[in-house]
């Protein structure tokens, strides 16, 4: 996947991304409680896909240390304006990817959260993998994943024309059992979906890294 491309697909929708309301307050609120019931003061968090920074500003003042990562340089830019906004200074947010040398050592992190971007990563199974090895034993996998998969909606031809016009990104259609066999082959255990009164195409996702 050209990432450069997709950096700019992603930069062109930050600002107006950063202004649109939650569309599912109450799921939303849910999957917070559920994540944070996973931390302790001195957890060290992984949030992946972090946009411009709304789960790890939320979840900064219940652990030690939060490292974000997103692809578009935009979508940081304003996460860390939010950041200094809210006189927070245990997040650090980086450009990039997990396919990058992002200085992240094998078993950093207590926890590490992917909230909508398992559905936008071009080797599902390779990202995975990424987040199993960052993670101590024992910690903690929280997912959050559109399931475009579960519906009889013709997505894939859908979403090729809205590429072709420049309106969405590249997006694999998964299913969710596709995805918790993909979580438990590449290690993960207790993998359990859970349920937040979310839209019936979120998979919401609780797991471990065996102890």
């Amino acid at each position: 996947m050209d990432m450069t491309a997709n950096s700019e697909f992603w930069d062109g929708l930050a600002e107006k991304y950063s202004k649109q309301p939650i569309a599912d307050v109450p799921a939303w609120e849910r999957k917070q409680r559920i994540t944070i019931e996973h931390l302790r003061p001195d957890s060290k968090v992984l949030d992946v896909g972090c946009g411009t920074g709304s789960l790890a500003l939320i979840l900064a003042p219940r652990c030690g240390h939060v490292h974000s990562v997103d692809v578009s340089p935009e979508m940081v830019r304003i996460a860390d304006g939010k950041k200094r906004a809210a006189g927070i200074d245990n997040v650090t947010f980086h450009v990039g990817t997990l396919d990058e040398p992002l200085g992240f050592e094998p078993e950093q992190f207590d926890g590490v959260c992917a909230f909508s971007i398992l559905h936008l990563v071009p080797d599902l199974e390779g990202t995975l993998r990424t987040m199993f090895e960052l993670l101590e034993p024992g910690g903690f996998f929280i997912s959050s994943t559109v399931v475009l998969g579960e519906t009889w909606v013709p997505y894939r031809p859908l979403l090729t024309v809205m590429r072709w016009l420049g309106k969405a990104p590249p997006v694999t259609i998964l299913d969710e059992a596709t995805l918790l066999r993909a979580m438990r082959d590449v290690g993960f255990v207790d993998v359990t979906p859970t349920d937040v009164g979310a839209k019936e195409l979120v998979s919401f996702v609780v797991a471990r890294k065996p102890s």
